[in-house]
């Protein structure tokens, strides 16, 4: 499962990623800007769904990504920080949309409606309380929105803490080889703020790296002291909670399809943070199908009854969950501290090869 060329959800032909963040050097739990928002921007729409496992979500419009009900496109979805106050940036990614004619029309040329859902995470006390994502974070994460995209304590993820260390903003793709995919690209972008522990306390290397190893990302176990070090920080105040992110791939899938692939990929989430999908998280998994690269005929034979693009969204389905554990390796990996929350990098940093994680 070889990364594609920039390793991010945006080698998926069709998806762009923008942030808009506030982050004071000197921000504080209690003081200071540290919150911002992602956009995931599909320009044309992709057809979606999602999968909700947390027991404390936030969202907007995953009710309307039922495969059952009649919209089966979005243009865009928002990650965002800012608990459920945050979900106002989706105004101004609609707003974005409407001015750059995406969205459903509905009569008039001048007369549409973009379909924009919507998760967010719970950082409030990350900083000033009262400075959260407001609907300008939205357009402008939205105007930014490119094939080229910070990853770390940025966007979404600026005050994010994955268990007792930073969180943040990770991303990560993968080109199939061979089988019923061959040549499809799938990817992720994840905003890593569990109340679970993202490294194995007996080595201190993530639980994401256990699918690859650690020498994928270039990582070594780290010295005993630092080891004791990181356990001594303790377990994270309960209230900060929750992993939301977005998957996508190039294949033309059904809105059946893609919420197979919204599951698939909160199996990568429990593979990457322990415990995962506890009541004190929300975590909501997007996902994402452009129809951008077609896929050849498939030589599997299925049972009639079944739907046949099954072997293709099974496929898909194995990939997205190792995408997922790579973009939330990435995430702590590329996070920096903010408001006096510890980094994985400064914490255990001889886990850290030469070769790693910006390999």
């Amino acid at each position: 499962m070889r990364p594609g060329p920039h390793n991010s959800i945006t080698d998926v032909v069709g998806v762009l990623v923008g942030h808009h963040y506030k982050r004071d050097a000197d921000a504080t739990l209690g003081s200071g800007a540290a919150t911002g928002c992602t956009v995931v921007l599909v320009p044309g729409g992709a057809t979606a769904s999602v999968d909700v496992r947390g027991g404390g979500p936030g969202t907007r419009e995953t009710d309307l990504l039922d495969p059952s009900n009649s919209v089966q496109q979005v243009n865009a979805i928002v990650l965002s920080a800012g608990s459920a106050y945050g979900l106002a940036a989706a105004d101004g990614v609609m707003a974005w949309c409407e001015e750059h004619r995406e969205g459903i029309p509905m009569g008039k040329p001048d007369e549409l409606v973009p379909i924009v859902p919507a998760a967010v995470i719970f950082d409030l006390p990350v900083g000033d309380w009262r400075i959260r994502p407001t609907a300008e974070f939205g357009y402008r994460a939205a105007d930014a929105a490119a094939v080229d995209f910070e990853t770390g304590s940025v966007g979404a993820g600026v005050g994010a803490r994955a268990g007792s260390i930073k969180g943040g903003v990770g991303t990560a793709s993968i080109v199939i080889a061979d089988g019923p995919a061959a040549g499809v690209t799938v990817g992720a972008v994840v905003v890593a703020n569990p109340v679970g522990s993202v490294f194995d306390p007996r080595t201190g290397l993530p639980w994401g790296a256990g699918s690859d190893g650690a020498d994928f990302f270039g990582l070594v176990a780290p010295s005993a002291e630092q080891l004791a070090a990181a356990n001594d920080l303790g377990k994270k105040d309960t209230s900060l909670n929750t992993t939301i992110g977005v998957v996508a791939t190039d294949a033309p899938l059904s809105a059946s399809a893609c919420r197979r692939l919204a599951v698939a990929a909160q199996d990568g989430l429990a593979r990457a943070i322990r415990p995962a999908h506890s009541p004190l998280d929300g975590d909501t998994m997007f996902a994402l199908a452009t129809g951008t690269f077609e896929v050849a005929p498939s030589a599997v034979p299925i049972p009639a009854a079944f739907a046949s693009e099954l072997p293709l969204t099974d496929a898909i389905c194995a990939a997205v969950a190792v995408a997922v554990e790579r973009a939330i390796v990435g995430a702590v990996l590329a996070a920096t501290p903010v408001a006096g929350i510890p980094a994985y990098r400064e914490l255990l940093s001889s886990a850290i090869g030469s070769d790693g994680p910006d390999r």
